[in-house]
């Protein structure tokens, strides 16, 4: 008889090898022109808990990452700030196919499990149904000295600052989002394979609102 420590593990490791049979996701260049004037997208910032099960076009979810996390500068800089520009903020983008990490510098989304993680993002039923669930997760490897609890808090700082460029390209796109901080993170964890110095913050929903 296996240990269930092993047990545990014959899963994520079937995921992992899945995720092979993942392609990485070449994102369109970002559009980084037009959109809804800053003031009016604020005007219409919004958060919605119904969501269409219709998939984003790969053009609008470009947008939505680079606006989110993207490099907007050539010293690899970004549309959000962090902490000492340590950017150890990583979004994983759960999607109907698989779990993707998003790689702000290629923007591309690189697979990391394959199958539908969405239900494990959050407990409210309508995350399963919506076009993708962001879960943001903070490395803390790359915060240097300090206990997690002095990195919990600008881990959360920075997670803001990503989820409001989000909220207001959302906007701006009529497009539907809530953040969240109502996720099983000792479930959603494992099933994302994440190293211990890794934790989720928050996550947050997007999608085309429902009709």
């Amino acid at each position: 008889m296996r240990p269930r420590s092993l047990l545990f593990c014959i899963p994520l490791l079937a995921a992992a090898a899945a995720a092979q049979d993942l392609k990485p996701i070449e994102l369109p260049k970002p559009q980084t022109e037009g959109g809804m004037p800053l003031m009016q997208a604020l005007k219409a910032r919004a958060s919605a808990r119904e969501f269409s099960a219709e998939k984003l076009p790969p053009q609008t979810l470009s947008n939505l990452l680079w606006a989110a996390w993207g490099v907007n500068r050539p010293d690899g800089r970004r549309t959000a700030p962090s902490a000492s520009n340590r950017q150890e903020i990583d979004i994983y983008v759960a999607l109907p196919e698989g779990l993707f990490l998003y790689d702000a510098k290629a923007h591309q989304l690189q697979p990391v499990v394959a199958g539908d993680l969405r239900g494990k993002t959050g407990s409210q039923a309508w995350v399963s149904e919506a076009a993708l669930n962001l879960v943001y997760v903070a490395d803390y490897a790359k915060m240097g000295k300090g206990s997690d609890q002095d990195k919990a808090p600008m881990a959360g700082a920075d997670t803001g600052f990503i989820s409001q460029n989000v909220y207001l390209y959302c906007a701006s796109e009529g497009l539907a989002t809530v953040v969240r901080a109502g996720v099983n993170r000792d479930a959603l964890a494992p099933a994302m394979i994440l190293r211990p110095e890794q934790k989720i913050v928050l996550a947050q929903t997007v999608g085309f609102p429902k009709k």
